[in-house]
């Protein structure tokens, strides 16, 4: 009876924290309830790349998590990194950009982990064109958009843990840029009961931010017909949000014997500016050293089925962990991701 109460006690936890993401308002705080309502409502859209070859290859991951990737995903997934930890991840992203994660964990007692991490989402050198100029000035600039953040996770009780995180965004090109600060909390609770584990987390709860830089400074006259110096001014533009996003997981491990696991997974996932999704996955794991992953994501207009592969290796001192992943996109070809992972025991 205990069991229930915990998971009923998470549930309406969440549901209250969550509320504002179901709001029918005309602001940008609600979900898209439409295929194009609020598209564009939000800014930073780096932050909803996906962190993990793992977890790409599954596709729902928000219970199951318990690496550094976790930090993307379930912030209370990083409780179960024992031992000192890290992992860089390398995303092949369309249009010519990429996108890296970088992460270290570190024990605190035998409750609670520390973690720190760093991504960066960035392009190629682009040409820049204007109107009077379309085939390009001979000018070049890049965008660079970089998210850095500490968690912090523990275990309240031997089944309930809980993460935070505190994080710094930057968004950049040319010489423009906007700054900000945003958390995420999450939550995981192993039920006992055929491997069940429930995950909870809302993701990039933030202030507003706006752009500002050299490139949108100039000089001007008040009216050109008056004989006064010019003044300096600098156009103002419109504050963007954080795609604030709330993520619920569910997952089992369906079978396990002494050499075979087989781990089922559900994913539901509401974001200020898209439509709902929702992701089914799965991963079969031979002897706890090789494994292959599949999935399916709905809701997404680009992607759909992903799959992956991950190899693991477990000395008396250390272990590590590579892991690739494969998604399908319809119109812009496949998104490549490696995960290589090292911890000392």
């Amino acid at each position: 009876m205990k069991k229930y109460k915990y998971i009923s006690l998470i549930f309406i936890f969440t549901m209250v924290m969550s509320h504002p993401l179901w709001s029918t308002g005309n602001t940008p705080v609600g979900s898209s309830g439409g295929e194009f309502q609020k598209v564009g409502s939000a800014g930073s859209q780096f932050l909803k790349i996906g962190i993990g070859a793992r977890a790409i290859g599954m596709g729902a991951y928000g219970s199951v998590c318990n690496d550094l990737s976790s930090i993307f995903w379930n912030p209370a997934g990083l409780a179960e990194v024992k031992g000192w930890t890290a992992e860089f991840d390398y995303t092949q992203w369309i249009a010519g950009f990429n996108h890296s994660f970088a992460a270290f964990a570190m024990p605190l007692g035998s409750n609670f982990t520390l973690g720190g991490h760093l991504v960066r989402f960035g392009s190629k050198n682009i040409q820049i064109t204007t109107f009077d100029d379309p085939q390009g000035s001979g000018l070049y600039y890049n965008v660079s958009d970089i998210c850095g953040g500490i968690t912090l996770a523990g275990y309240l009780t031997d089944r309930f843990s809980f993460g935070a995180t505190v994080k710094y965004i930057s968004n950049s090109f040319t010489s423009i840029s906007a700054n900000g600060v945003a958390f995420d909390i999450g939550t995981k609770y192993e039920t006992g009961i055929q491997g069940i584990r429930l995950g909870f987390a809302i993701m990039n709860l933030g202030t507003q931010e706006s752009y500002s830089g050299q490139d949108l400074r100039f000089t001007s006259k008040l009216k050109d017909a008056f004989y006064q110096a010019p003044i300096d001014a600098e156009w103002i533009t419109y504050p963007f949000s954080l795609p604030l996003t709330f993520r619920a997981g569910i997952s089992s491990e369906v079978y396990k014997d002494d050499v075979q696991k087989v781990t089922a997974a559900f994913d539901f996932t509401t974001m200020t500016d898209v439509t709902e999704q929702y992701a089914l996955g799965g991963e079969y794991v031979w002897n706890d050293l090789l494994a292959i992953r599949a999935g399916y994501l709905m809701g997404q207009s680009q992607l759909g089925f992903s799959g992956g592969i991950g190899i693991k290796y477990v000395s008396a001192g250390m272990n590590g962990q590579f892991d690739y992943s494969m998604s399908p996109t319809k119109d812009f070809g496949i998104v490549n991701r490696i995960s290589i992972s090292l911890g000392v025991k």
